[in-house]
């Protein structure tokens, strides 16, 4: 039935990869089903047979789709399918379509889409790189334009070791996690994710992974070599040649002349005025055209910019090659926040503030992976304003939620354990003003926030990032990219780190990849000017985290009972321990392990809630003194609950340091005393005395 039916096998990092075509999904440009061990991704690539009107780009999507099936879960929300896309999921679609994305024709603009399909997951073989292998072999085996093939692998350090696609186990001990794609040739794409590596192991990593994928594109190479289509012809949209070299001849002066500032907002507006000027003079002339001359005045643009950085070794804002703008950094700004900072790079601001909650704040996690809950949560914002557009806020898109996720990634070796700090840890970075590598000033302004906020870091994090511009074999590095750079550039390079290693490294690139010799260039010049920013600009705001939180802040308690007794401090229904939540106004949450954790703004309040917790889930020992509630007068004496569900009996000779003729004369049922344990019998039960406790 299934004629063109074939399957290509593969030794993967010790682990069976088999590639299955011309069963599922026929109609496709291209399809395969990868299987990596038992983690099975479906990929498609699909392309329009002609451009889309009035766009200036080529529409490229990467959609990878988990199904919790997958895992064998049912979805936990009221509808019980998946919605939309996880956080996990985005962050994988942006690893897979950056190292795709400069390898398709420039004036190549239909709209391609590439759909990777999570069928099965297995925690040892990564879904997210039998999907970038997927993508790879369902473009190159189609009729899409394309100058792959790509591979990628995952590389952790494991016991002085790289290790090449980790398991889950090699995972959790690993010191890096680097995703790196490549052609043959080239490094087209880096992430990473580290606990201080330093640039030379950082480097020697990159290249063991390019080493590694090598034979991964041979063996892709002999997929397309059998099943291969020819690649379609294409409508090329590119501008008019005439018209650009008029329009260059005409304005190029001008636009030198506009660009030549360091001021964005003056910047714009001259070119607004060139851009004028420049349909004034042509739109009569080419009026079939008119359409292009915005892209033609984009090229010419970067035309100078380019031709200034190569041949002049001149910027746009007059700053040396290895130079940073101007730096400020700021913290306490927001006075009822639990911690502020501001930091500043040019017209580049962010400001971020962080919130503490109690361990029951921490983000529920539905995905197709382990990971259950996030304790450590770190959100981007970019509106409209932030780059004098008007424009209405959304909800976040891939680029808000992928820049959030690099911060976050960047910060977390050196958030404190849950035991050191047991908060939930919320940071909103907010981009107040954009022009370029407002990522990396999420990053610093996060540091100066959780410090400000009084989280003990284990040490500050600064981000910075490193452009680049080639010409054939000519190629040069700059540091601290502003947008302009980045728009006309081929590289936006960002690492983050503390003074002693990379946490993180995000790597964007526009041309078919990068030598060892500029992936090396670009970790020494992002070192420098990291270690320069930390002392001379973060330091200089904030020298180490506050000595205590914020008085707006939670105060946490921490303590730990026997997991036996959970039942009991949280009661029949929750009655125990929503009592103790409505006396004390504190927030409790308690995990299986019997790990309790207490949340209130006023401390005392939450020493009570523990006190409260301690008489229920620790066995009453003679000596130990308990604040308590009359709940039953008898002749002999006064019952009272020292804890919730627990009695014991005052009796009347116990009742007060004089005789008591009466149970009444001193105590009535509600009133609150002080208790004292005085007996256990052997029956278990406790006699108490609050004689002895007025003593104590």
């Amino acid at each position: 039935m299934f004629k063109n039916y074939k399957t290509f096998s593969f030794d993967f990092a010790g682990r069976p990869l088999l590639v299955e075509t011309g069963k599922i999904s026929q109609l496709s440009n291209g399809s395969c089903l990868v299987r990596y061990g038992d983690t099975v991704i479906l990929a498609n690539a699909t392309a329009s047979v002609a451009p889309r009107e009035g766009i200036d780009f080529l529409p490229l999507s990467v959609d990878f789709e988990e199904r919790l099936y997958s895992v064998g879960k049912i979805p936990g929300s009221f509808l019980k399918r998946e919605g939309r896309p996880s956080e996990k999921a985005v962050l994988t679609s942006r690893v897979i379509d950056r190292p795709i994305r400069p390898l398709f024709p420039k004036d190549l603009h239909n709209d391609v889409c590439i759909s990777l399909l999570v069928l099965s997951v297995d925690p040892d073989c990564s879904p997210e790189i039998a999907g970038m292998v997927g993508a790879s072999i369902a473009l190159s085996v189609s009729d899409i334009p394309w100058n792959g093939p790509i591979g990628g692998v995952f590389v952790g350090f494991v016991d002085g070791q790289f290790v090449v696609n980790p398991t889950a186990a090699q995972r959790e001990v690993s010191t890096l996690e680097l995703t790196v794609a490549s052609t043959k040739e080239k490094v087209v794409m880096i992430e990473a994710g580290a606990k201080e590596v330093n640039n030379d192991d950082m480097f020697d990593a990159i290249m063991y992974a390019h080493e590694q994928i090598k034979p991964l594109i041979t063996f892709i190479e002999s997929i397309v070599k059998e099943i291969g289509k020819p690649k379609f012809s294409y409508q090329s949209c590119d501008v008019d040649g005439e018209l650009y070299e008029a329009i260059k001849n005409f304005a190029i002066e001008d636009v030198r002349t506009a660009l030549n500032t360091d001021d964005k907002t003056v910047r714009d507006k001259n070119m607004q005025v060139v851009f004028e000027k420049i349909h004034a003079r042509f739109d009569e002339q080419f009026p079939e055209l008119v359409s292009q001359i915005p892209e033609c005045l984009y090229k010419l643009q970067k035309y100078v910019v380019r031709r200034w950085l190569l041949d002049e070794g001149k910027r746009v804002d007059g700053r040396k090659l290895d130079q940073l703008r101007s730096l400020d950094a700021e913290v306490g700004l927001l006075p009822r926040t639990h911690g502020s900072g501001l930091f500043t790079r040019g017209q580049t601001q962010v400001l971020t503030s962080v919130t503490l909650g109690s361990i029951g704040d921490r983000q529920l996690l539905d995905g197709i992976d382990d990971e259950e809950y996030k304790r450590y949560m770190h959100h981007y914002n970019m509106p409209g304003y932030s780059v004098g557009e008007a424009k209405a806020s959304r909800s976040p898109g891939r680029r808000e939620i992928g820049h959030g996720a690099l911060a976050e990634r960047a910060l977390e070796p050196m958030i404190p354990s849950q035991e050191e700090f047991p908060y939930a840890i919320r940071l909103v970075s907010e981009v107040v003003s954009s022009n370029g590598s407002t990522s990396q000033g999420s990053i610093c302004a996060s540091t100066l926030a959780l410090m400000d906020a009084g989280v003990p870091i284990k040490k500050p994090v600064a981000g910075i990032s490193c452009g680049l511009i080639t010409e054939g074999d000519r190629w040069m590095t700059m540091i601290d990219i502003q947008g302009l750079e980045d728009f006309f550039g081929d590289m936006d390079f960002k690492v983050a780190g503390t003074k002693d290693g990379i946490t993180a490294i995000q790597m964007d690139l526009k041309i078919d990849g990068l030598t060892p010799e500029i992936i090396k260039q670009a970790l020494e010049t992002t070192c420098d000017a990291r270690l320069y920013i930390l002392d001379e600009v973060m330091l200089k705001a904030i020298a180490e985290p506050r000595p205590d939180v914020s008085p707006y802040a939670p105060k946490m308690i921490s303590t730990k009972i026997h997991p036996d007794k959970i039942r009991e401090v949280i009661g029949p229904g929750g009655k125990v321990i929503q009592k103790i939540v409505a006396e004390t106004g504190a927030k409790i949450d308690i995990e299986d392990d019997g790990s309790v954790f207490i949340a209130s703004v006023d401390r005392e309040a939450g020493y009570k809630a523990l006190e409260l917790i301690n008489a229920i889930a620790l066995d009453p020992v003679v000596g130990t003194v308990y604040t308590g509630t009359v709940t039953r007068l008898m002749t002999f004496g006064a019952f009272v609950e020292f804890a919730p569900g627990k009695e014991g009996l005052v009796h009347i000779s116990k009742l007060d340091k004089q005789r008591v003729a009466k149970v009444e004369d001193v105590v009535n049922v509600g009133d609150v005393i002080k208790v004292k344990i005085i007996e256990i019998d052997d029956k278990g039960r406790i006699n108490l005395s609050r004689k002895d406790a007025m003593d104590e």
